[in-house]
């Protein structure tokens, strides 16, 4: 594999670090967990390790006996995104877990304070009267 020119080396370091900076701004405003914050900033790390290690690919694609190094990147790429949708997955599972106990608390609440308002009405409504009779 040719080596990368220097100025595609710069450009990668400079959309690491804007990306960096992105997820950085994105924890500060709140729109990113934490927890999702750092699965961003370690792939804009191996990002930058590969832009600073230009023949890095290779030479892991070589330790690993895989005969096309993008190919490698591809692989990583397809297997991290299947790791992370199992953690969506487990996520989404207790979310909706957690809603389901939610609603049924507050279905629960909202009948016990309905008969409790019914309840006072009952006792704070005044006796109907008996109509007086006139003779």
């Amino acid at each position: 594999m040719a080596t990368l020119p220097i100025t595609i080396q710069v450009i990668s370091l400079l959309v690491a670090f804007l990306v960096m900076l992105f997820i950085g701004r994105l924890i500060v405003r709140g729109k990113l967990r934490e927890e999702y914050a750092i699965l961003w900033i370690v792939c804009t790390l191996i990002l930058i390790v590969f832009s600073v290690w230009r023949r890095g690919l290779e030479q892991i694609a070589l330790t690993l006996g895989v005969f096309y190094p993008p190919s490698l990147v591809f692989l990583a790429a397809i297997f991290a995104v299947l790791v992370f949708l199992v953690h969506l997955s487990v996520v989404v599972s207790r979310l909706q877990s957690q809603i389901k106990t939610l609603s049924q608390e507050v279905a629960l609440l909202r009948h016990e304070l309905e008969s409790r308002t019914a309840v006072k009405d009952t006792s704070t409504s005044p006796i109907a009267e008996p109509a007086a009779t006139t003779e």
